[in-house]
């Protein structure tokens, strides 16, 4: 049985990933800061007959992350995915004209720093194998510019960078890496989650492009 880690995991678009994940043969690793949260959704995922287990870790302490991950691994073993989707809080998004050097940099540890930890805790071990996929989720201001996310912008298209960087480095290494942008608003019991979910499970199963941008059309 494969297993998926999904670090920011919370009730919208990360359990559905894990439902969809999980419905197609995988044991779930939810990461996140709040343990109590996790622990309903760890009940819920078992309901649907999902094997799944809770890791607390706070994303902006690379000690905690790097905990998480050897307790996922002592339980599970291999992490064949890796599912990287933590929103940030509304009070810390800022529109451009008030971006600062401490929110900006802020946006830069929570987007940028947080997944480049957690790709330090599963890469090696995929590498060794030659295989294991490597799933970010970002709002749509990583590919088009949106004022009112002006700090938020600056991170996750920084990671946008990234991610393409390591699809080019890691398709020839059996290891895919991809980017889902969603330039949508997703309300909560919309089954918007569901759909994007179904679609990041099509990239992952097909491999055949790096990126897809979410719009209204294509939900």
């Amino acid at each position: 049985m494969k297993t998926i880690a999904i670090v920011g995991a919370g009730e919208g678009l990360g359990m559905s990933i894990a439902k969809k994940f999980g419905q197609n043969g995988f044991r779930v690793a939810l990461i996140a800061r709040n343990d109590e949260k996790l622990n309903r959704l760890v009940i819920e995922l078992e309901q649907l007959g999902i094997e799944a287990a809770s890791f607390q870790a706070d994303i902006l302490n690379k000690e905690q992350i790097e905990m998480a991950f050897a307790a996922v691994k002592e339980r599970y073993g291999f992490i064949d995915v890796l599912e990287y989707s933590p929103t940030p809080s509304f009070n810390t998004v800022a529109p451009s004209l008030d971006v600062t050097e401490e929110n900006a940099l802020y946006q830069f540890q929570f987007n940028v720093l947080g997944a480049l930890s957690s790709v330090r805790q599963v890469l090696p071990e995929m590498l060794d194998k030659q295989s294991g996929a490597l799933l970010f989720t970002t709002g749509g201001a990583a590919i088009h510019p949106v004022p009112m996310m002006g700090n938020v912008g600056i991170a996750v298209s920084g990671l946008r960078n990234y991610i393409f960087n390591l699809n080019s480095e890691l398709a020839d290494k059996g290891i895919y890496a991809g980017h889902l942008s969603i330039g949508i608003w997703m309300q909560p019991n919309s089954g918007v989650q569901d759909k994007i979910a179904d679609i990041w499970y099509d990239m992952y199963s097909k491999r055949d492009r790096v990126e897809e941008y979410i719009t209204e059309d294509k939900i």
